[in-house]
C-alpha cells in the first residue's frame, strides 16, 4: 500500500500552550484509522492540521506526498453539526457541493443521484434536511463529502449527536460505503467500541502535550467482529 497521509515531527502549540508534540504518522491509500484518545488530548487539532485547517508549529504534514498548507478538496471534513443548507432539498444540497468545480448542472445532478443512491437516500431527494432525522441528514453530509470525490475524509466525531440505534447503523453504512468506495478515512473518536468496529488501525493518543502512545492494528472489523461474538456466546 501506498501512503497517502505522511506527518513528520509534528508539533502544535496555540501561543505558550503546546498541544501536540512531535507527531509522525502515517495513513495508506484506502485505510481506515481511528485516532483514539480521552478529551483534551489534541486529537481534533490532529484532524485540523491534517487538513490544513491549522498549520503546524514544526514538522511537516503531506498529502499524496504534496505539503498541506491550507484546506482543499483534497481533503474534505465532516462535522456532528452536518452542516447542511436548510433552505436547499437534499439533492440541491449535494449538487451545491460541486458548483465550483462542475460546470454542467446534468453532471452535478448525475453525481448526486449517484451518491444518494449510495447511502440511500434516493427517495428523499426533494426533502429538505428539516424532515429528515439525525441520521439521515448525516449520510446526506456522507453523500455530500463522497461526490467531490476526495482523496481523504476526515471525520470529527460525526456520530456523537446521534441516538445509539442511529449511531450503530451510521456505523454499519459508513463501512459498507468505505469498503464499496475503497476511500481514505480518518475518524477522531473517544469511543474504544466505534474505533474497533470501523478500522484497520488505531492510534491511540496521550494528553498534555498530545502525543502517540501506540498503534494497534486490528485484524478483523465489522460483522466480522459480530460474527466471532456470537460465535464466543454459543462456545460459553
Amino acid at each position: 500500500m501506498t501512503s497517502l497521509v505522511d506527518v513528520q515531527q509534528m508539533s502544535k502549540s496555540f501561543q505558550s500552550h503546546q498541544v501536540l508534540s512531535e507527531i509522525s504518522l502515517s495513513i495508506e491509500k484506502g485505510e481506515f484509522v481511528s485516532i483514539l484518545g480521552e478529551s483534551g488530548c489534541g486529537k481534533s487539532t490532529l484532524l485540523n492540521v491534517i487538513g490544513g485547517f491549522e498549520a503546524p508549529t514544526s514538522g511537516a504534514v503531506h498529502l499524496d506526498e504534496k505539503p498541506v498548507e491550507r484546506p482543499s478538496r483534497r481533503a474534505i471534513m465532516l462535522f456532528q453539526h452536518y452542516g447542511l443548507l436548510p433552505w436547499r432539498t437534499v439533492q440541491k444540497n449535494v449538487e451545491f457541493a460541486l458548483e465550483s468545480e462542475v460546470p454542467s448542472k446534468e453532471e452535478r445532478r448525475t453525481r448526486a443521484e449517484q451518491y444518494l443512491e449510495l447511502v440511500g437516500l434516493s427517495s428523499s431527494a426533494n426533502q429538505f434536511p428539516s424532515q429528515l432525522s439525525g441520521g439521515m441528514q448525516q449520510r446526506v453530509a456522507i453523500a455530500r463529502a463522497l461526490a467531490i470525490q476526495p482523496e481523504l475524509i476526515l471525520m470529527d466525531e460525526p456520530f456523537a449527536a446521534l441516538d445509539t440505534f442511529n449511531r450503530y447503523h451510521l456505523q454499519d453504512e459508513l463501512l459498507r460505503i468505505q469498503q464499496q468506495e475503497e476511500t481514505t478515512v480518518a475518524l477522531v473518536t473517544h469511543d474504544i467500541d466505534e474505533a474497533v468496529y470501523l478500522s484497520d488501525r488505531i492510534i491511540i493518543m496521550d494528553r498534555n502535550p498530545g502525543t502517540i502512545r501506540r498503534t494497534i492494528n486490528i485484524t478483523f472489523r465489522g460483522q466480522e467482529i459480530e460474527a466471532m461474538a456470537i460465535f464466543n456466546i454459543f462456545e460459553s
